[in-house]
């Protein structure tokens, strides 16, 4: 049964809360990443990935919010420091110094992991009977997902 954010259960929010901060944690540090590599790409494909690096970050940035907005919306708090989202993420933070095809496989791996986790999220929505946090999740998934496709695409 479907239910709004007042009528889950206070373990119910923490859980669902606990997931989406791991969310909001990994799309942050991917959100810089994609930045990071939006500006210093260089190559042959310097212009698709600039912008694809750009639409991914821009994106990001939204989400970023999206997902920690729900999490106020659930009565918990969001993580907010940089240090936290570091330590918490399983995406890493990586150098601009490498090469765009290098980019574009940590970029894959980044979209990757985040699309995992982001699912892992809905499911534990969804098990609570959260649809509106389970929607947000299955949204977020296809997009990492579409934008992991794009960067494949790219590796040939």
């Amino acid at each position: 049964m479907a239910q709004t954010a007042t009528a889950l259960n206070s373990s119910a929010k923490q859980a669902i809360a606990g997931a989406l901060n791991q969310c909001v944690a990994e799309t942050c540090v991917t959100t810089m990443l994609a930045q990071n590599f939006h500006w210093n790409v260089k190559g042959m494909a310097f212009g698709p990935l600039h912008d694809l690096f750009q639409k991914i970050y821009e994106d990001h940035f939204v989400a970023q919010d999206d997902l920690a907005e729900r999490i106020r919306a659930l009565g918990e708090y969001a993580e907010g420091t940089l240090a936290g989202m570091i330590e918490r993420s399983k995406v890493s933070e990586q150098s601009g110094k490498a090469s765009d095809v290098e980019m574009i496989k940590m970029m894959l791996d980044a979209q990757e992991t985040l699309a995992a986790t982001i699912g892992g999220a809905g499911q534990i929505a969804a098990e609570a009977g959260d649809t509106l946090t389970e929607d947000l999740c299955i949204a977020r998934g296809q997009t990492h997902e579409k934008f992991a496709w794009f960067l494949r695409s790219h590796l040939g």
